[in-house]
């Protein structure tokens, strides 16, 4: 999902010495006045070029002069640019010249593989494919430095005489131009960061991406926002068959499937660090499919390439960006080995992808050096750190200096100047505060105190009727070792008040130890998950629905107490062992009974019951960030989750009404499977031993809402199959747009095809059924229950349409087989 965070960024920063500095924008277009699409852009002389866009359009800068520039495209003839010491912005005709062409042939601009030149050279490539040279020793470490900014784009004259920047003037002294667009853009965010890796090849393998130091200015509170941002400009291998980002598979220009999807053509040699390599362009066979056009140098004789540069199709099915760049150059070692020195991503977050539209540049600039080989280093320098010093934080400028493995250029020493002023303007405070209402849900209403979730003060159910919450959390810093949460609610129709309140400590930041203990009395919707959840302040969006088909009155009254302790002994694996006393009764026993014959034979109304519990959940893969108690993490949904939980209900203890075992697990896998899009896997399973009223039982998930939701059933309703066994499967592909694309009437909308399908099994004990006196009869999916839907997503790049169809106990009574339901999320 699309964090919300995003206020978006970047564009290539570099030190322009406009005396010498050439900069040249323009549309390449046939005799006939139509565009050409990638076209070769070159400065004569160099190894500096670019490829024209989907439009033809295309913006090419040097520090270096270079007094003409060279256009060409096969099939037309080349022409020569005279240039001036000056900013250019021409319109570039070519004229056709078919009788060139004596090794390739072309076509409507599409280029025929049989023999090309640039497919031989490619082939070659396949045939000698590089391994990362970090993989092929035992051992290896290295330096590596990340530098990541932002910077609002399309900067004009509107923009700054906006009343939004009212105060903040100055700022726009710091307005610069894109090397890569030609836009002008201004930062308004930079961090830096070093890190030392230790990696170790051997059984088992290990890295350590050891944190040394991090600086960073506009929003230095907001870590959040940075690790966002890491997780969307994840590490990638150009020569995979795909480049996995923003949750999409791009098919990589030197996959094996490249030919399938990219027309080549050889245009160009030159010496590069003393050594012969070929130039080939590339660029999409057909529009709305995830590739890029770009350019690449191949060493003659290793096949190695030294550097590559490529933009995204603009046609591509992607939202909320319209432009995304890359650029890797490499050191190659030997015939087998090569290393990656530099990587740029540069990305161009917008609304819509007019060119005049503004938007922010997200960039990520990553170097490494100071490689060293098989040397064996004690097994603590393996093992990923729990936990980092504030003195990485807090780094001076000599060090800065030092360290860096990228030099910042005037420009961007400027920026931090700038962004430190800025921060004690009192119109930018505002902005932050309004940016981190938007991206956590909670303003900061006093030192010390945040109110929120906000999002959560208005709700409606059949019970309370209309429902105001008010709930707030303490708020120092990020790195709070302590935090208290806390909410009062009231519902206007039973007219009761509602609280809950949590405490949290971070005793330890190794193995971060967390003590908690919380207390909640609430009107809550159970039997929504499959999982059970203690969580004292888990809040659960059934019951605070507007919009339900049938009754939302089978609501349950809970007054629980929860104490716990978690530890984290290795990274990613979290470990929770917790007591819990509740209370549990129907919310309204007029409409909804939840009574039971206890062991006399009398009908109760009410659970007591005292358990403990143990849960382990193990996310590998996961990224973690923040030093406080409340710690944050990667949410693009790349890495699986396994969970495995064991409650005991203890009779007696306070009163506890049941003994009983519980006994639950599963697994979460989301995949990426290249061209066909994406899938999500679901697999739950778990029981109950011993005797225990409905609301101890394992009740299936259904959904009364018109909206749409993971892990539950869209056509059961509440309580429709109750178990104390069960296996549950949830299964959902997204195609990424990959047939709309296909449809000339619906490509425009770059529409999405999800497909899915659910399905239970479980049954409940002769048991638990003698025992239940409420108004549920208890059925249970002894015959595996299924539903499936079809949907369409990405309407408006914002909405989702799923229509959902029973696939078997079609004749219950009061069933629905077919429903329509929605949803809404930020996607890319």
């Amino acid at each position: 999902m699309l964090n919300k965070q995003i206020l978006p960024l970047i564009v290539l920063f570099t030190l322009f010495n406009l005396s010498a500095q050439v900069k040249v924008s323009g549309v390449v277009i046939g005799e006939d006045k139509q565009p050409i699409p990638f076209a070769n852009v070159i400065f004569q002389g160099s190894i500096i070029g670019v490829v024209s866009d989907e439009n033809g359009k295309f913006y090419i800068q040097s520090d270096t002069f270079y007094p003409n520039l060279v256009v060409s495209f096969l099939g037309y003839k080349s022409k020569i640019i005279p240039l001036k010491r000056e900013n250019l912005n021409i319109d570039i005709t070519l004229k056709e010249d078919f009788g060139t062409l004596k090794e390739v042939t072309v076509y409507s601009g599409r280029i025929k593989n049989k023999g090309n030149p640039a497919i031989a050279i490619l082939k070659k490539i396949w045939r000698k494919k590089r391994e990362n040279g970090l993989h092929l020793y035992n051992q290896y470490e290295l330096d590596k430095y990340e530098k990541i900014e932002f910077d609002l784009n399309n900067v004009d004259e509107k923009l700054k005489n906006n009343k939004v920047f009212n105060g903040m003037e100055f700022i726009f002294d710091h307005i610069d131009t894109s090397t890569v667009t030609g836009k002008a853009y201004l930062p308004i965010f930079i961090n830096e960061t070093v890190y030392k890796i230790y990696g170790n090849n051997t059984v088992p393998k290990k890295i350590n991406e050891k944190l040394i130091a991090n600086k960073n200015s506009g929003f230095q509170d907001n870590q959040g926002l940075i690790a966002f941002i890491k997780q969307l400009y994840v590490e990638y291998n150009i020569y995979d068959n795909y480049i996995k980002f923003f949750n999409k598979s791009f098919t990589s220009p030197l996959s094996k499937l490249g030919p399938q999807f990219y027309n080549y053509a050889l245009v160009d040699s030159a010496y590069i660090d003393s050594k012969w390599c070929f130039n080939i362009i590339f660029y999409p066979r057909r529009k709305n499919e995830l590739t890029f056009k770009g350019d690449f140098w191949v060493n003659d004789t290793t096949f190695a390439i030294k550097e590559i540069q490529m933009d995204a199709s603009k046609s591509a099915n992607i939202n909320w960006v319209k432009d995304i760049y890359i650029e890797q150059e490499f050191e190659v070692i030997n015939d087998s080995i090569f290393l990656l020195k530099r990587d740029h991503f540069m990305s161009d977050f917008s609304l819509n992808s007019k060119d005049i539209s503004k938007g922010v540049y997200g960039k990520r600039t990553t170097l490494y050096d100071n490689h060293v080989f098989n040397v064996k280093r004690p097994n603590e320098y393996y093992k990923p750190d729990v936990s980092h010093s504030e003195e990485i934080y807090h780094k001076n400028d000599d060090y800065w200096n030092q360290n860096r493995l990228e030099r910042l250029n005037k420009d961007e020493v400027g920026i931090y100047e700038m962004l430190d002023t800025l921060q004690t303007v009192k119109r930018f405070k505002e902005l932050t505060d309004i940016s981190e209402i938007l991206t956590s849900g909670y303003w900061n209403f006093m030192n010390g105190f945040d109110w929120g979730p906000i999002f959560s003060t208005v709700g409606y159910n059949d019970i309370e009727g209309l429902r105001l919450r008010l709930g707030g959390r303490t708020y120092f810093t990020k790195s709070d070792p302590w935090r208290v949460n806390g909410f009062v609610a009231y519902g206007f129709k039973d007219k009761k008040f509602k609280y809950g309140v949590e405490g949290k400590w971070l005793l330890t930041k190794r193995n971060r130890i967390i003590v908690s203990l919380g207390n909640r009395r609430d009107i809550e919707q159970l039997g929504v998950s499959m999982t059970t959840s203690n969580d004292v302040l888990e809040r659960n969006f059934n019951t605070t629905s507007i919009f339900t088909r049938g009754d939302n009155e089978k609501l349950s009254d809970v007054h629980i107490t929860n104490a716990k302790l978690s530890i984290e002994p290795l990274k990613n694996l979290e470990i929770r062992v917790g007591s819990t006393f509740k209370t549990l009764k129907s919310a309204n026993t007029e409409v909804f009974s939840v009574d039971y014959y206890d062991e006399n034979g009398n009908i109760q109304s009410e659970v007591k019951q005292t358990e403990l519990s143990i849960a382990f959940k193990y996310t590998p893969g996961r990224k973690p960030w923040g030093l406080g108690v409340d710690q944050g993490g990667n949410r693009q949904g790349r890495f699986p989750t396994f969970y495995l939980s064991y409650t005991k209900g203890i009779k007696g203890v306070f009163d506890s009404n049941f003994d009983y075992h519980k006994l639950q697990f599963y697994y979460e896998q989301p995949l990426q499977l290249g061209l066909i899009g994406k899938s999500k896997l679901y697999f739950e399973m778990g029981k109950t031993f011993n005797t225990v009223p409905l609301l101890l039982l394992n009740v299936v998930p259904g959904n009364q809402t018109y909206v749409t939701a993971r892990r539950i059933f869209d056509l059961l309703d509440y309580y429709e199959f109750v178990t104390n066994q069960y296996t549950s499967l949830h299964l959902e592909h997204n195609f990424n747009g990959r047939l709309f694309s296909k449809i000339p009437l619906l490509r425009k909308f770059q529409l999405r095809e999800i497909i899915g399908i659910r399905g239970v099994a479980g049954s409940i004990s002769d048991e638990n059924k003698a025992i239940n006196a409420s108004s549920v009869d208890y059925v249970a999916p002894d015959r595996l229950y299924w539903e499936y839907h079809v949907g369409v997503g990405n309407i408006f790049k914002l909405l989702r349409i799923d229509f959902s169809f029973r696939g078997n106990y079609r004749d219950v009574p009061n069933a629905t087989n077919f429903a329509v339901k929605g949803g809404i999320g930020f996607y890319f």
